[in-house]
């Protein structure tokens, strides 16, 4: 009987939870299985269901959930497309922004509930700099790795093909480079910053530097605006398939398994609505682990976002790089063992502190912070690990060991999060 089991028999329709108070829901389970724990009854399949009931119910059922057209929105968007959120109670309407200025300004003034953000863009805003200062949340880590830096055909044709011949090319034809990156405080200007001093170039010194929307980079390079930029995908798949441009590195050749998107929203919405906060978390949570599974469910996944509503573009130019099939444009071909994930048993998901901190440190590197903030303090306000843990919970996600995590970026240097202020200030190239 077990096997028959649905949520909806003990807990009502998830569609109509908002107009149901938790007393009348509380009678009802009562009158309907007298004395036994509800638990109990229920498949384990659906278990997880019963977090939509009571006094655990989602405080606010319809979820404006913003985003921008990047192959990593793509959990957000199959939370909704698989119905992951009806199962917890909630709906999640994605919301597409043009840029992440307007998604900052509308996540910021309420006019969206959540967004797919930068995960610097959050820190930012918590330490007033991007935008004015407001207490914000991470839920979640959406994503890991899948980014890119391009560099233009014309730096190709001069003998450019990554850092190194890009230095040796600036120092001999002088002129003003440009690159740009998506948001100062975000993280693909940390990444292009980062690789630019890892080859002597200081971004803000050598170079000129540009904010362009994600989805309006390949325009850009097209029309010469730019020598390269840095930006998810499938922007810089795009920029090969129109002959416009290579990749130079991907970001996790920079940084395996780094710290990409997040899920944020503001403290005070976080504080007002826990329960909406850890359902929809919980969704997007078991979203990330049906793309991850298997390769047809990225091959649906692509699909299903390449919709004009959505990233809108071609399927394959999501699919390859999310499958991990990669050219950089230029002869090399690879399949990479560390490509886009959303769910890496729980790993990609889990909002570490230290990813948190790092995105400070390298603030406060270029010049964007002036002083140095409590690090762990204002990760551990930021980073709502309790709501985390209780989606994982509802979401059979597995917890990592540690709040904290040790990584070796490219250029050798390990980050664990133990002495940011030395970190942030070890770096030969800085503001």
């Amino acid at each position: 009987m077990k096997a028959k089991t649905k949520i909806q028999d003990f807990v009502g329709d998830s569609n109509v939870l908002s107009s149901t108070s938790p007393n009348t829901a509380r009678r009802k389970l009562i009158q309907t299985i007298g004395s036994a724990s509800i638990l109990s009854l229920i498949d384990p399949m659906v278990k997880a269901g019963a977090w939509a009931a009571g006094s655990d119910a989602p405080e606010k059922t319809d979820v404006k959930v913003s985003f921008i057209a990047l192959t990593d929105c793509s959990s957000v968007v199959m939370a909704n497309h698989l119905g992951l959120d009806k199962k917890y109670g909630v709906k999640i309407i994605p919301t597409k922004e043009a840029s992440w200025a307007a998604i900052r300004d509308k996540l910021v003034n309420g006019e969206n509930d959540m967004s797919h953000i930068l995960y610097g863009l959050i820190y930012g805003l918590q330490m007033g700099i991007g935008g004015q200062q407001k207490d914000m949340s991470v839920l979640m880590s959406l994503n890991n790795n899948g980014q890119a830096i391009t560099l233009s055909k014309a730096l190709y044709q001069k003998g450019v093909t990554d850092g190194t011949s890009l230095k040796a090319l600036m120092d001999k034809e002088k002129r003003d480079y440009t690159f740009a990156q998506t948001f100062p405080t975000g993280t693909h200007a940390m990444w292009l910053y980062y690789w630019l001093a890892n080859y002597g170039i200081n971004p803000f010194k050598d170079a000129k530097i540009i904010t362009v929307p994600p989805p309006q980079m390949v325009a850009n390079m097209r029309s010469g605006n730019m020598d390269g930029y840095c930006v998810g995908e499938p922007w810089n798949a795009r920029a090969i398939i129109d002959g416009i441009g290579f990749t130079a590195t991907t970001t996790q050749a920079i940084w395996q398994d780094h710290p990409e998107k997040a899920l944020g929203t503001t403290s005070d919405f976080a504080k007002k609505y826990p329960n909406t906060c850890r359902a929809v978390t919980a969704a997007i949570l078991e979203a990330g682990k049906y793309i991850d599974a298997s390769t047809s469910n990225k091959h649906t996944t692509a699909e299903v976002v390449s919709a004009p509503s959505f990233v809108n573009t071609d399927v394959s130019v999501i699919q390859d790089r999310m499958m991990g099939r990669y050219s950089n444009g230029i002869g090399k071909t690879w399949d990479d063992p560390h490509a886009m994930t959303f769910y890496n048993n729980g790993l990609a998901t889990f909002p570490y502190l230290s990813d948190g901190m790092w995105f400070m440190t390298q603030h406060k590197r270029w010049g964007l912070l002036k002083e140095h903030p409590d690090y762990l303090a204002v990760a551990k306000k930021v980073n709502n690990i309790a709501i985390y843990k209780d989606a994982a919970t509802a979401s059979k996600t597995p917890l990592p060991k540690s709040d904290m995590r040790s990584s070796k970026l490219f250029d050798g240097v390990v980050w664990n999060g133990s002495n940011p202020a030395a970190y942030a200030d070890s770096f030969k190239i800085k503001a």
